[in-house]
């Protein structure tokens, strides 16, 4: 069984830092895990994803301001936010899913497990 929570989430201003956490339970063989977001109104969208070989994958919205990694046992995994606008601003979800492919791996589909999300508000 997979729980998985979330943590880190809060207010910053226009320009600032913010780190996720996501601390996971079960089998983290061939686990790829992932962050999406979710904005009032909006889509969830997928912002990063890390297969369990470790490679990474980002949305073009937040390329070169996020970044995903992961501890040694591959129980946490965080999201590193830098330079945050307002347009960051939505709940932010951390995912996983075991066997995942090379195709749509932002896509909320490919996701089994969810956690139940933490904000993030940018002013």
């Amino acid at each position: 069984h997979v729980q998985l929570v979330e943590s880190g989430g809060g207010s910053v201003q226009a320009g600032g830092d913010l780190k996720l956490s996501c601390t996971t339970s079960g089998a983290t063989w061939d686990r790829s895990m992932a962050w999406f977001r979710q904005a009032p109104g909006k889509e969830r969208e997928g912002v990063a994803v890390i297969y369990s070989d470790g490679s990474v994958l980002y949305a073009e919205s937040v390329q070169g301001r996020f970044y995903i990694s992961q501890d040694v046992a591959k129980t946490t995994t965080f999201l590193q936010m830098f330079s945050l606008t307002p347009e960051d601003t939505a709940m932010y979800y951390c995912a996983a899913t075991y066997g995942l492919g090379t195709r749509d791996p932002l896509s909320r589909s490919q996701y089994n497990y969810w956690g139940q999300g933490t904000q993030v508000t940018v002013s």
